[in-house]
């Protein structure tokens, strides 16, 4: 390994503590919230909608779609395939 490389394993065990841990476990949730927040944000702006247009789509208010976007609330499966309907896609689940 060169000098400048990083051990991305090593890094993220110093900062998250060991795989299977609480904190390391805690840590993929969080970013996988904001992965999602993340791509419900993106869906919403390529759908052209403001987060009033989306909330007033499936009958909440604009802070909802807000929090939702900041990854600070996670909806519902239900209320996900209504944000999902509101902006003109569908949800699939699949394998990983």
């Amino acid at each position: 390994m060169k000098t400048n490389d990083i051990d991305v394993s090593a890094e993220l065990e110093h900062e998250f503590g060991a795989k299977g841990t609480p904190r390391r476990e805690a840590a993929i949730n969080h970013a996988r919230e904001e992965y999602n927040a993340q791509i419900l944000l993106d869906a919403r702006k390529n759908a052209g909608l403001t987060q009033a247009e989306l909330a007033q789509r499936i009958g909440a208010d604009k802070g909802y779609i807000s929090r939702v976007e900041r990854g600070l609330t996670i909806p519902s499966v239900a209320t996900l395939y209504k944000i999902a309907a509101a902006m003109g896609m569908t949800v699939e689940l699949r394998p990983i």
